[in-house]
């Protein structure tokens, strides 16, 4: 049987991007069990409530939920488990000086195979508060209506 190639997505993190201003995006590896990998490639796993920390001098991935393989044995994994991420030193060193920032955070936004390695999305983030969520629809809306008024007069 073939490897698949490309990105296949498992889980993505939608509301990371309403509840927070993205500043940076990098992409690592993720320390998985073997029933972890199955549970994933059945497209099982709840990024909301996850976040990311940086303790001596590594990276860990904490609050994801990926359930119990259900083919899986006594050998299963407890779902909400601390995995580690594989990131490059240099990376790992600025996420945890910028993260150490008032009001910064890392976080998920994406769990996915890429070329049948398990990949995960995280973000250096800052939180929103709630009258820029406001401005945020309130600038999504309007584009969306001028767009509309000019298919209209264009049509016309």
């Amino acid at each position: 049987m073939a490897k698949p190639t490309g990105r296949v997505v498992v889980a993505q993190n939608r509301k990371a991007r309403h509840d927070y201003t993205i500043e940076d995006v990098f992409e690592a590896g993720i320390v998985l069990t073997g029933t972890e990998v199955k549970a994933l490639r059945a497209g099982r796993a709840n990024l909301t409530d996850s976040w990311c920390e940086v303790a001596d001098g590594e990276a860990w991935l904490l609050g994801v939920h990926i359930p119990e393989y259900a083919q899986g044995t006594w050998t299963n994994h407890a779902p909400r488990r601390k995995r580690k991420l594989l990131l490059h030193r240099g990376e790992i060193l600025r996420l945890g000086q910028r993260s150490a920032d008032k009001g910064q955070t890392i976080i998920p936004l994406a769990l996915y195979f890429l070329d049948g390695r398990a990949k995960v999305e995280i973000a250096l983030a800052r939180g929103k508060r709630e009258w820029d969520k406001r401005q945020a629809l309130r600038e999504r809306q309007d584009n969306l209506e001028a767009q509309r008024a000019m298919r209209d007069r264009r049509d016309r």
